[in-house]
Protein backbone atom coordinates (compact mmCIF):
# COMPACT_ATOMS: atom_id res chain seq x y z
CA UNK A 1 0.00 0.00 0.00
CA UNK A 2 2.79 2.47 0.59
CA UNK A 3 2.96 2.65 -3.21
CA UNK A 4 -0.21 4.28 -3.83
CA UNK A 5 1.43 7.05 -2.65
CA UNK A 6 3.53 9.06 -5.15
CA UNK A 7 3.29 13.17 -4.16
CA UNK A 8 2.96 14.84 -0.71
CA UNK A 9 2.94 18.54 -0.26
CA UNK A 10 4.05 20.06 3.32
CA UNK A 11 3.27 23.34 4.53
CA UNK A 12 5.51 25.21 6.47
CA UNK A 13 5.75 29.35 6.44
CA UNK A 14 6.75 31.47 9.27
CA UNK A 15 10.58 31.51 10.30
CA UNK A 16 13.52 29.29 10.36
CA UNK A 17 12.89 28.01 13.58
CA UNK A 18 9.76 26.46 12.55
CA UNK A 19 10.65 25.53 9.06
CA UNK A 20 13.98 23.77 10.40
CA UNK A 21 12.30 21.84 12.73
CA UNK A 22 9.53 20.96 10.77
CA UNK A 23 11.85 19.33 8.45
CA UNK A 24 11.45 15.90 10.35
CA UNK A 25 7.90 15.63 8.20
CA UNK A 26 9.84 15.89 5.42
CA UNK A 27 12.45 13.17 6.55
CA UNK A 28 10.23 10.89 8.06
CA UNK A 29 7.60 10.86 4.55
CA UNK A 30 10.22 10.01 2.48
CA UNK A 31 11.75 6.93 4.86
CA UNK A 32 7.72 6.01 4.73
CA UNK A 33 7.39 6.27 1.01
CA UNK A 34 10.80 6.48 -0.31
CA UNK A 35 9.09 6.28 -4.27
CA UNK A 36 7.17 9.51 -2.92
CA UNK A 37 8.00 13.48 -4.05
CA UNK A 38 8.36 15.23 -0.79
CA UNK A 39 7.33 19.31 -2.02
CA UNK A 40 8.24 22.07 0.79
CA UNK A 41 6.28 24.80 1.03
CA UNK A 42 8.45 27.98 2.31
CA UNK A 43 8.80 31.84 2.26
CA UNK A 44 11.49 32.54 -0.29
CA UNK A 45 13.77 34.34 2.55
CA UNK A 46 14.23 31.09 3.97
CA UNK A 47 13.91 28.71 1.13
CA UNK A 48 17.96 28.32 0.34
CA UNK A 49 18.22 26.42 3.79
CA UNK A 50 16.50 23.66 2.36
CA UNK A 51 18.51 23.46 -0.87
CA UNK A 52 20.22 19.48 -1.40
CA UNK A 53 18.22 18.36 1.26
CA UNK A 54 18.27 14.59 1.03
CA UNK A 55 14.45 14.28 1.34
CA UNK A 56 12.84 16.85 0.02
CA UNK A 57 12.41 16.87 -3.65
CA UNK A 58 11.08 20.24 -4.56
CA UNK A 59 10.97 23.72 -2.88
CA UNK A 60 8.10 26.10 -3.42
CA UNK A 61 8.88 29.84 -2.59
CA UNK A 62 6.62 32.47 -1.58
CA UNK A 63 7.76 35.65 -1.78
CA UNK A 64 6.71 38.56 -0.58
CA UNK A 65 4.84 39.62 -3.77
CA UNK A 66 3.29 36.09 -3.79
CA UNK A 67 1.09 37.00 -0.64
CA UNK A 68 -0.04 40.29 -1.13
CA UNK A 69 -2.14 41.36 -2.74
CA UNK A 70 -4.79 38.12 -1.62
CA UNK A 71 -6.26 37.51 -4.92
CA UNK A 72 -2.52 37.00 -5.85
CA UNK A 73 -1.74 34.69 -3.11
CA UNK A 74 -4.65 32.68 -3.97
CA UNK A 75 -3.98 32.36 -7.76
CA UNK A 76 -0.65 30.60 -6.69
CA UNK A 77 -1.92 28.52 -4.40
CA UNK A 78 -4.55 27.16 -7.17
CA UNK A 79 -1.56 26.84 -9.48
CA UNK A 80 0.13 24.46 -7.38
CA UNK A 81 -2.74 22.22 -6.56
CA UNK A 82 -3.98 22.32 -10.01
CA UNK A 83 -0.58 21.22 -11.37
CA UNK A 84 0.21 19.11 -7.96
CA UNK A 85 -2.03 16.22 -7.86
CA UNK A 86 -1.19 15.59 -3.88
CA UNK A 87 -2.28 12.37 -2.28
CA UNK A 88 -1.36 13.84 1.06
CA UNK A 89 -1.60 17.34 1.45
CA UNK A 90 0.04 17.87 5.11
CA UNK A 91 -0.49 21.62 6.64
CA UNK A 92 1.47 22.32 9.73
CA UNK A 93 -0.22 25.40 10.95
CA UNK A 94 -3.92 24.99 9.82
CA UNK A 95 -4.53 28.57 9.71
CA UNK A 96 -6.95 30.59 7.70
CA UNK A 97 -4.00 31.65 4.98
CA UNK A 98 -3.03 28.26 4.86
CA UNK A 99 -6.80 25.91 4.75
CA UNK A 100 -6.61 27.12 0.88
CA UNK A 101 -4.23 24.67 -0.41
CA UNK A 102 -6.71 22.08 1.10
CA UNK A 103 -10.01 24.05 -0.55
CA UNK A 104 -8.37 23.69 -3.71
CA UNK A 105 -7.22 19.76 -2.98
CA UNK A 106 -10.37 18.30 -2.16
CA UNK A 107 -9.55 15.63 -3.88
CA UNK A 108 -6.66 14.42 -2.06
CA UNK A 109 -7.38 11.56 0.32
CA UNK A 110 -5.31 13.01 2.96
CA UNK A 111 -5.44 16.38 3.72
CA UNK A 112 -4.01 16.62 7.35
CA UNK A 113 -4.34 19.71 9.39
CA UNK A 114 -3.79 20.72 13.14
CA UNK A 115 -7.57 20.27 15.10
CA UNK A 116 -9.02 24.06 14.72
CA UNK A 117 -12.62 24.89 15.41
CA UNK A 118 -12.67 25.93 11.72
CA UNK A 119 -11.59 23.62 9.64
CA UNK A 120 -13.41 20.31 9.81
CA UNK A 121 -15.16 20.43 5.77
CA UNK A 122 -11.52 21.29 4.44
CA UNK A 123 -9.14 18.50 6.50
CA UNK A 124 -10.13 15.48 6.50
CA UNK A 125 -7.93 14.56 9.30
CA UNK A 126 -7.62 17.06 12.19
CA UNK A 127 -5.11 16.65 14.68
CA UNK A 128 -5.44 17.75 18.32
CA UNK A 129 -1.59 19.26 19.70
CA UNK A 130 -0.43 18.80 23.44
CA UNK A 131 2.53 20.66 24.84
CA UNK A 132 5.17 18.43 24.08
CA UNK A 133 8.67 19.69 22.71
CA UNK A 134 8.10 20.85 18.55
CA UNK A 135 9.39 17.69 16.87
CA UNK A 136 7.35 15.70 18.94
CA UNK A 137 4.03 18.04 18.53
CA UNK A 138 4.94 18.04 14.73
CA UNK A 139 5.29 13.96 14.43
CA UNK A 140 1.74 13.87 15.40
CA UNK A 141 0.98 14.81 12.32
CA UNK A 142 1.35 11.93 11.23
CA UNK A 143 -0.64 9.89 13.40
CA UNK A 144 -3.87 9.36 11.04
CA UNK A 145 -1.49 8.11 8.12
CA UNK A 146 -0.45 5.19 11.04
CA UNK A 147 -3.80 3.91 10.70
CA UNK A 148 -3.53 2.63 6.44
CA UNK A 149 0.91 2.98 6.26
CA UNK A 150 3.59 2.22 8.35
CA UNK A 151 5.02 5.43 9.17
CA UNK A 152 8.97 5.64 10.18
CA UNK A 153 9.51 8.64 12.58
CA UNK A 154 12.40 10.66 12.08
CA UNK A 155 13.25 12.78 15.00
CA UNK A 156 16.61 14.64 13.70
CA UNK A 157 16.06 17.37 11.68
CA UNK A 158 19.27 18.28 9.37
CA UNK A 159 20.49 20.77 6.84
CA UNK A 160 23.29 20.43 4.01
CA UNK A 161 25.77 22.32 3.03
CA UNK A 162 28.04 21.51 -0.28
CA UNK A 163 31.54 20.82 -0.57
CA UNK A 164 32.11 23.82 -2.48
CA UNK A 165 30.55 26.03 -0.47
CA UNK A 166 32.29 24.89 2.31
CA UNK A 167 35.76 26.06 0.14
CA UNK A 168 34.31 29.25 -1.05
CA UNK A 169 33.69 30.37 2.75
CA UNK A 170 37.10 29.06 4.00
CA UNK A 171 38.73 31.31 1.75
CA UNK A 172 36.28 34.32 3.32
CA UNK A 173 37.32 32.70 6.93
CA UNK A 174 41.28 32.83 5.91
CA UNK A 175 41.00 36.27 4.58
CA UNK A 176 39.53 37.71 7.63
CA UNK A 177 42.08 36.20 10.02
CA UNK A 178 40.88 32.84 11.72
CA UNK A 179 42.90 29.74 12.32
CA UNK A 180 40.79 26.83 10.55
CA UNK A 181 42.56 24.35 12.52
CA UNK A 182 41.71 26.09 16.31
CA UNK A 183 38.18 26.45 17.66
CA UNK A 184 35.15 28.36 16.59
CA UNK A 185 32.65 29.32 18.43
CA UNK A 186 29.33 30.88 16.69
CA UNK A 187 27.89 33.54 19.10
CA UNK A 188 24.17 34.59 18.78
CA UNK A 189 24.58 37.64 20.84
CA UNK A 190 21.84 39.66 20.30
CA UNK A 191 18.48 38.37 18.36
CA UNK A 192 15.62 39.56 16.32
CA UNK A 193 13.30 40.45 19.11
CA UNK A 194 14.26 42.37 22.29
CA UNK A 195 12.07 39.46 24.37
CA UNK A 196 14.81 36.96 23.29
CA UNK A 197 17.79 38.93 24.36
CA UNK A 198 19.80 38.44 27.63
CA UNK A 199 20.97 41.70 29.00
CA UNK A 200 24.19 42.67 27.55
CA UNK A 201 26.63 43.05 30.67
CA UNK A 202 25.69 39.29 31.39
CA UNK A 203 26.58 38.54 27.73
CA UNK A 204 29.34 40.73 27.72
CA UNK A 205 30.81 38.40 31.33
CA UNK A 206 29.79 34.94 29.95
CA UNK A 207 32.01 35.84 26.61
CA UNK A 208 34.91 37.11 28.75
CA UNK A 209 35.25 34.08 30.62
CA UNK A 210 35.41 32.31 27.37
CA UNK A 211 37.98 34.06 26.07
CA UNK A 212 39.86 34.02 28.94
CA UNK A 213 39.59 30.43 29.81
CA UNK A 214 39.87 29.35 26.32
CA UNK A 215 42.73 31.02 24.69
CA UNK A 216 42.55 29.41 21.35
CA UNK A 217 39.04 29.93 20.98
CA UNK A 218 37.80 32.40 18.26
CA UNK A 219 34.31 33.78 18.36
CA UNK A 220 32.21 35.02 15.46
CA UNK A 221 29.51 37.39 16.27
CA UNK A 222 26.25 36.13 13.99
CA UNK A 223 23.87 38.76 13.55
CA UNK A 224 21.11 40.28 10.84
CA UNK A 225 20.51 43.40 10.03
CA UNK A 226 21.44 46.89 11.07
CA UNK A 227 19.83 46.89 14.88
CA UNK A 228 21.14 43.55 15.42
CA UNK A 229 24.94 44.73 14.25
CA UNK A 230 24.76 48.02 16.50
CA UNK A 231 24.11 45.60 19.19
CA UNK A 232 26.66 43.31 18.20
CA UNK A 233 29.21 46.08 18.10
CA UNK A 234 28.28 47.37 21.17
CA UNK A 235 29.14 44.38 22.85
CA UNK A 236 32.38 44.08 21.08
CA UNK A 237 33.65 47.41 22.30
CA UNK A 238 32.94 46.53 25.80
CA UNK A 239 35.22 42.90 24.98
CA UNK A 240 37.66 45.51 24.46
CA UNK A 241 37.58 44.47 20.26
CA UNK A 242 39.72 41.50 21.01
CA UNK A 243 41.07 40.60 17.97
CA UNK A 244 39.82 36.77 18.62
CA UNK A 245 36.47 38.00 18.13
CA UNK A 246 35.09 38.50 14.22
CA UNK A 247 32.10 40.65 14.38
CA UNK A 248 32.81 41.18 10.55
CA UNK A 249 32.31 38.06 8.70
CA UNK A 250 29.13 38.06 7.68
CA UNK A 251 27.42 35.30 6.24
CA UNK A 252 25.86 36.76 3.39
CA UNK A 253 23.28 34.28 2.63
CA UNK A 254 21.66 31.46 4.12
CA UNK A 255 23.90 29.09 2.39
CA UNK A 256 27.10 30.66 3.28
CA UNK A 257 25.40 30.68 7.02
CA UNK A 258 25.51 26.87 6.49
CA UNK A 259 28.95 26.87 5.56
CA UNK A 260 29.90 28.92 8.37
CA UNK A 261 28.22 26.47 11.12
CA UNK A 262 30.07 23.54 9.00
CA UNK A 263 33.57 24.47 10.28
CA UNK A 264 32.14 25.59 13.88
CA UNK A 265 33.01 23.91 17.19
CA UNK A 266 30.63 25.31 19.12
CA UNK A 267 26.87 27.37 19.85
CA UNK A 268 26.22 30.18 22.67
CA UNK A 269 23.90 32.51 22.42
CA UNK A 270 20.15 33.59 22.98
CA UNK A 271 17.86 30.75 21.72
CA UNK A 272 16.39 31.53 17.90
CA UNK A 273 16.44 30.38 14.29
CA UNK A 274 20.47 30.12 14.36
CA UNK A 275 20.86 27.86 17.01
CA UNK A 276 18.23 25.67 15.47
CA UNK A 277 20.59 25.64 12.52
CA UNK A 278 23.68 24.78 14.57
CA UNK A 279 21.45 21.92 16.08
CA UNK A 280 20.62 20.85 12.42
CA UNK A 281 24.31 20.98 11.48
CA UNK A 282 25.10 18.90 14.40
CA UNK A 283 27.14 21.17 16.45
CA UNK A 284 27.45 21.22 20.16
CA UNK A 285 25.20 24.04 20.92
CA UNK A 286 24.05 25.94 24.38
CA UNK A 287 21.46 28.46 24.40
CA UNK A 288 19.85 31.07 26.58
CA UNK A 289 15.54 30.67 27.10
CA UNK A 290 13.93 33.66 27.79
CA UNK A 291 10.62 32.81 30.49
CA UNK A 292 8.48 33.20 26.83
CA UNK A 293 10.42 30.35 24.69
CA UNK A 294 9.93 27.75 27.05
CA UNK A 295 13.20 24.59 27.02
CA UNK A 296 10.57 22.15 27.08
CA UNK A 297 9.31 23.24 23.58
CA UNK A 298 12.33 24.76 21.65
CA UNK A 299 15.02 22.37 22.86
CA UNK A 300 13.81 19.43 21.10
CA UNK A 301 16.03 16.62 21.30
CA UNK A 302 17.98 17.55 24.23
CA UNK A 303 21.07 15.89 24.40
CA UNK A 304 24.44 16.29 26.31
CA UNK A 305 25.17 18.02 22.77
CA UNK A 306 22.64 20.53 23.00
CA UNK A 307 21.62 22.11 25.84
CA UNK A 308 20.12 25.10 27.48
CA UNK A 309 19.37 27.20 30.06
CA UNK A 310 15.91 28.81 31.54
CA UNK A 311 14.61 30.57 34.08
CA UNK A 312 12.85 27.23 35.98
CA UNK A 313 16.68 25.88 36.37
CA UNK A 314 17.51 28.87 38.52
CA UNK A 315 14.17 28.23 40.53
CA UNK A 316 10.97 26.72 39.14
CA UNK A 317 9.08 28.82 41.61
CA UNK A 318 10.02 31.96 39.78
CA UNK A 319 8.04 31.08 36.52
CA UNK A 320 4.57 30.92 38.18
CA UNK A 321 5.39 33.84 40.48
CA UNK A 322 3.46 36.64 39.17
CA UNK A 323 4.31 39.31 41.14
CA UNK A 324 7.49 39.64 39.08
CA UNK A 325 7.76 41.38 35.47
CA UNK A 326 9.20 39.66 32.21
CA UNK A 327 12.58 41.70 32.81
CA UNK A 328 12.79 40.15 36.45
CA UNK A 329 12.35 36.52 35.70
CA UNK A 330 14.75 37.04 32.90
CA UNK A 331 16.96 38.52 34.83
CA UNK A 332 17.47 35.50 37.55
CA UNK A 333 19.31 34.29 34.52
CA UNK A 334 22.94 35.00 36.05
CA UNK A 335 26.24 34.38 34.30
CA UNK A 336 27.45 32.77 37.00
CA UNK A 337 24.96 29.75 37.01
CA UNK A 338 25.52 30.16 32.91
CA UNK A 339 29.08 29.59 33.14
CA UNK A 340 28.81 26.49 35.57
CA UNK A 341 26.91 24.44 32.81
CA UNK A 342 28.41 26.12 29.60
CA UNK A 343 31.97 25.00 30.77
CA UNK A 344 31.21 21.73 31.46
CA UNK A 345 30.24 21.88 27.90
CA UNK A 346 32.91 23.66 26.41
CA UNK A 347 35.81 21.10 27.94
CA UNK A 348 34.27 18.34 26.32
CA UNK A 349 33.87 20.27 22.75
CA UNK A 350 36.36 22.62 22.38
Amino acid sequence: MQNQISKILIIRFRRVGDAVISSVLCSSLKKSFPQAEIHYVLNEAIAPLFENHPHIDKLIRFSEADQKPFLTYVGKVAEIMREGNYDIVLDTRSTVKTLWFSLFSLRSPWRIGRLKSYNRWLQNSRVPLGYDDEVTNTLKLLNPLKAKYSIAEVRDFCLHVLEEERSAFSKKMIAQGMDLDKPIVVCAVTARLDEKIWAREKMVDTLSRILDEYPTAQLVFNYAGEREKRNAEKIFEDLGKSPRIFIDLEASNLRELLALFSFSSFFFGNEGGPRHISQAMNVPSFAIFSPSIPKSVWLPNASPRFQGVEVGDIDPALVADDSLTFQEKFGAIDPQFVWAKLDAMLKVYL
